[in-house]
């Protein structure tokens, strides 16, 4: 009877969705999936996305798979606070490409009731935490990890190899730079990665 009288049943409280993995898992697939599903439940859906990612188009989040669905691109997680007042359910792609502050947003947003369910990549192409998602994932409710197939050993993958030699940590790509490897893939290519680079340096200076 303590408890009863000490919960109060009148306040509404959101929570936040995690959505992890390596490119081509199909992170947007389930974003995508579960706004959909809030949709056609007549809730008040909105969907941003870093500004910068414009590789299939300016305003729709879409997944490999061509899945697209209507989105607002902000230049930084801030925007989204401002955005987003009166929805039911907010949306938010390739996090890991957004502020530190999109961590305060997302709480704050779950705080005021809202439903907010996030999308990124949680390691980057060197295999380390990718920005925010660490702490997204761990002051979330729920955290899906889903799995890319390795396109070298047939088994699940989850780090993304990049296959260009660009050590930007930012680089929008497809099938032509990146692909999904299971551990044993990523650390051998790798490796193979690092060994040809060493000798590429042995024959520059015997030049």
């Amino acid at each position: 009877m303590f408890l009863e009288n000490t919960v109060n049943h009148k306040e509404q409280f959101g929570w936040i969705e995690v959505i992890c993995g390596s490119m081509f898992s199909g992170k947007t697939e389930e974003l995508i999936r579960r706004l959909k599903r809030a949709q056609f439940a007549k809730q008040k859906v909105e969907i941003f996305k870093p500004a910068i990612d414009t590789r299939y188009h300016d305003e729709m989040v879409v997944s490999h798979d061509s899945n697209e669905i209507r989105s607002t691109p902000v230049p930084a997680a801030a925007n989204i606070s401002i955005l987003a007042q009166g929805c039911d359910v907010v949306g938010i792609d390739e996090a890991q490409f957004f502020d530190d502050e999109i961590v305060r947003v997302c709480n704050d947003l779950a705080n005021q009731g809202i439903r907010v369910i996030v999308a990124g990549l949680d390691m980057d192409f060197k295999g380390n935490p990718f920005g925010p998602m660490p702490a997204l994932m761990a002051t979330a409710e729920y955290v899906t990890k889903v799995h890319a197939v390795c396109t070298r050993t047939g088994n699940l993958a989850h780090y993304s190899f990049r296959k260009s030699d660009s050590e930007r940590l930012v680089l929008l790509g497809e099938t032509e730079e990146y692909e999904p490897l299971s551990r044993a893939a990523y650390f051998n290519a790798m490796r193979d990665a690092s060994t040809t680079d060493e000798k590429d340096d042995l024959s520059e200076l015997s030049h």
